[in-house]
């Protein structure tokens, strides 16, 4: 049987979009999970599995990933865009406080809620970014984006993960790049195996500019004062040690943790990764 149900919410551009809901306890604010640019909610099966029934979890498919629909306009696939959508997914649930996880783009999108909802976050968790994007991360993952490949079997698949993310995780062996291909794809209707997201995500990535894009330092300062833990892989090249250093600056209350030997994202499975949320959740409880 499975630990969570299937709920849909409706963008205010009128896509149909889906989220997997976990039951936890009503005295608690709830977990809501923010995935990374190509992911999806099964990105946080283990971590949700593990905490529902004491927490209630929330993994949101953003437009254009999983069982979310896909935009007619691609410029619509902007962390501003989704924050609206989850925005939208929070009042059709009625919920008011919440503890927020948020990966990669999703911690971007947490970032962005801190400037326009800070007293609604009870506590977050940023998982290997900040407020400054490395310029050669950006770049390695516009080389992969949006490709469109597809793929006979799920080994052929895992190989093709392995190769644009074999230098982030070096211990993975073939059995974890098979789970990280099936997070990741799905069956495509011609048989074939397909990435799990529309591949127009691509276009507004493409046209991204570090120089001017939008100041999200006021989102570190919108946590000051609450939980907040700051997960960098050693390995990342999206988070460098400089900006981590400048976040435990503004927030000195937070904690930081390192994975060794993994670069972007940890997967939040890690032994360390699960201690640190565990205390981050004793702290927001």
């Amino acid at each position: 049987m499975s630990q969570f149900v299937d709920r849909y919410w409706s963008s205010r551009d009128g896509l149909k979009l889906h989220y997997r809901d976990y039951p936890g306890r009503d005295d608690r604010p709830p977990v809501l999970c923010l995935p990374g640019l190509t992911r999806n909610a099964r990105d946080f099966e283990e971590l949700a599995a593990r905490l529902c029934g004491e927490w209630r979890v929330l993994c949101p498919d953003m437009r254009g990933r999983g069982d979310s629909a896909y935009a007619k306009d691609s410029a619509s696939y902007n962390p501003m865009q989704y924050v609206d959508d989850v925005a939208l997914l929070l009042e059709a649930a009625g919920i008011e406080r919440f503890v927020v996880i948020g990966t990669s783009l999703g911690g971007l999108m947490t970032m962005a809620m801190a400037m326009m909802m800070p007293q609604r976050i009870v506590a977050a968790a940023l998982n290997d970014i900040g407020p400054h994007i490395e310029p050669v991360g950006l770049e390695r993952i516009r080389g992969y984006v949006g490709q469109g490949r597809t793929f006979p079997t799920w080994m052929h698949a895992a190989r093709a993960v392995q190769e644009t993310q074999g230098a982030a995780f070096p211990d993975y062996q073939i059995a974890d790049w098979l789970e990280a291909a099936k997070r990741t794809m799905t069956l495509g209707g011609n048989g074939r195996i397909v990435f799990d997201y529309d591949m127009k995500i691509a276009e507004p990535l493409a046209k991204m500019d570090l120089v001017n894009q939008v100041d999200l330092w006021p989102g570190i300062d919108g946590l000051a004062g609450k939980p907040v833990l700051i997960l960098r892989g050693a390995l990342s090249d999206l988070l460098a040690s400089a900006t981590l250093e400048q976040m435990q600056q503004r927030l000195p209350e937070s904690e930081v943790v390192t994975i060794e030997n993994v670069g972007h994202a940890p997967s939040l499975n890690e032994p360390e990764a699960i201690a640190a949320i565990d205390r981050l959740l004793a702290r927001a409880s």
